[in-house]
C-alpha cells in the first residue's frame, strides 16, 4: 500500500496596496492554521534574536544598505524551519520579482515543498485611490477602520479595545497611493507572468465584500491543499 504525503500549502498573495492582503491573510490564518510570514517582521524578528543571518542584515541595515535575497532566503528558511509553521504559510512582501521567485522556488525545493498557489487580489485602481486613502487605525489595538466602508459602531470608539484615538498613515493620500499603484504594476507584472508560466497562478476579483473574497480564498487553499 502507497501512502501520500500532504504537502502544507505555500501561499503568495499579491496584490497592490490597499488591496486586503493583510485582513484576508489573518482570516486564512484564523480558519486554515496559516501562518502569515511579513519579509519585515522576520528580520527584526532575526535581528532580535541575534541568529546568524539576523546579524548579517543588522549590518548591512546598520551600514545603509539594503538586505540582499541570500539574507532574506536565510532568515526564511530558519523561520520555516520552526514547528509553528507545519500547517502552512502565508508570504507576505516576499517575493517581489522574478528573480526572487526563483531564488524561492529553490529554497523551497531543498525543504520537499513548492508553491501551492500565487494568488493575485484583483483591483480597479480609482476604486483603490479611494479605499486607501479613507482608512485609518486605532491607535491602541491597530483595529482598521474606514470612512465610507467600515465605521465603528460608535462614532469615536473602537469597536474592538473601546479605544478613543485614531491615527492616518501620512502617505494615505490620493497622490501617494497612485504613484504607489503605478510602482506595484511595473514591477509585480512579471511576478504574475512567471507564476502563471509555473501553473499556480489564481485570480480574485478583490473588489467585492470582504465576506466574498475570503470565500473565494478558502475555496482555493481547500483546492491546493487537498
Amino acid at each position: 500500500m502507497t501512502e501520500t504525503t500532504t504537502r502544507p500549502p505555500v501561499l503568495i498573495l499579491l496584490g497592490p496596496p490597499g488591496a486586503g492582503k493583510g485582513t484576508q491573510a489573518r482570516m486564512l490564518e484564523e480558519r486554515f492554521g496559516l501562518v502569515q510570514l511579513s519579509t519585515g517582521d522576520l528580520l527584526r524578528a532575526a535581528v532580535a534574536a541575534g541568529t546568524p543571518a539576523g546579524m548579517a542584515a543588522k549590518a548591512v541595515m546598520e551600514a545603509g544598505g539594503l538586505v540582499s535575497d541570500e539574507i532574506v532566503l536565510a532568515i526564511l528558511a530558519d523561520r520555516m524551519a520552526q514547528p509553528d509553521v507545519a500547517r502552512g504559510i502565508i508570504l507576505d512582501g516576499f517575493p517581489r520579482t522574478a528573480g526572487q521567485a526563483a531564488a524561492l522556488d529553490g529554497l523551497l525545493e531543498r525543504a520537499g515543498q513548492r508553491v501551492t498557489a500565487a494568488i493575485s487580489l484583483e483591483v480597479d485602481d480609482g476604486a483603490m485611490v479611494e479605499r486607501v486613502s479613507g482608512r485609518s487605525t486605532c491607535a491602541a489595538c491597530g483595529e482598521g477602520y474606514h470612512d465610507s466602508f467600515k465605521q465603528p459602531a460608535r462614532a469615536g470608539t473602537c469597536d474592538k479595545c473601546g479605544g478613543t484615538e485614531f491615527k492616518r498613515r501620512p502617505d494615505d493620500n490620493a497622490d501617494t497611493v497612485g504613484a504607489r499603484l503605478a510602482a506595484y504594476h511595473a514591477q509585480t507584472a512579471p511576478l504574475i507572468a512567471y507564476y502563471d508560466g509555473c501553473g499556480v497562478l489564481e485570480r480574485i476579483d478583490a473588489m467585492g465584500a470582504i465576506d466574498e473574497i475570503a470565500s473565494a480564498l478558502g475555496r482555493i487553499v481547500g483546492r491546493v491543499s487537498a
